[in-house]
């Protein structure tokens, strides 16, 4: 299964989106992918079990580097369709995609 999606390729409004930023990351930022929820990626153990394995899942991460790696070899080998941004949000928003304010932890 192929690890990635440009973020051109990607609609938010027919695909689960995941924001795994680091609890640190995530909480300095003031934005976020329309529509995407934030699971803290240090604690997937908590969150795993409720991510439904018959729908693709895009997660996303600042830059698209080890912590969506990590993330998603984990959804993978639990049965999870889930790829990863390239180059995260900041690749996203480099690519002229839309972002909303987020919700505060």
């Amino acid at each position: 299964m192929e690890r990635t999606i440009k973020p051109a390729d990607l609609n938010p409004d027919t695909t689960l989106v995941l924001d795994v930023r680091r609890e640190a990351d995530y909480a300095v930022s003031s934005e976020t992918i329309p529509g995407a929820s934030w699971k803290n990626p240090d604690q997937i153990s908590s969150w795993i079990d409720a991510v439904p394995t018959a729908h693709d899942v895009v997660i996303y991460c600042v830059r698209g580097g080890s912590v969506s790696n990590a993330t998603v070899d984990a959804l993978q080998a639990a049965g999870i369709k889930a790829r990863f941004i390239e180059g995260g949000i900041e690749g996203w928003k480099a690519a002229g995609r839309p972002v909303s304010s987020k919700r505060p932890l």
